[in-house]
């Protein structure tokens, strides 16, 4: 089993930026895909970006395209979200997840693909 803490959430203004982080423990970090999703208030959870187990490959939505960069460090277990030129409608809780399972080069892009999730942290960005 893996274990997936996020943090690096917080307050900002629009145009600011954060860089969350999600550590994992448990198993071997490089034998996953990871991937970020948000859920805002009334709104289902969302794909947001997503992270082959080498980092060779990543995904984002649409609408963070060209503001939000995922990477990863496989020799720290982290997974990480930049996210630059916030905009309000970005504030939500996010989450980052794990999946075991799937080619090197897999990004998995559904809630469903993924079978480890951490607690969430929030972001919330003030116009």
């Amino acid at each position: 089993q893996v274990r997936l803490v996020e943090s690096g959430g917080g307050l900002v203004q629009a145009g600011g930026s954060l860089r969350l982080s999600c550590a994992a423990s448990g198993r071997t970090f490089s034998d996953y895909a990871m991937g970020w999703f948000r859920q805002a208030p009334g709104k289902e959870r969302e794909f947001v970006s997503a992270i082959s187990r080498s980092g060779g490959n990543t995904y984002s939505t649409d609408s963070v395209k060209g503001r939000f960069t995922v990477s990863r460090d496989n020799a720290k277990n982290t997974v990480y979200l930049q996210m630059n030129s916030l905009k309000p409608e970005d504030t939500a809780v996010y989450y980052c997840a794990g999946r075991g399972s799937g080619s090197n080069g897999y990004v998995p892009q559904k809630i469903q693909d993924y079978a480890y999730w951490g607690q969430g942290t929030q972001v919330t960005v003030s116009s």
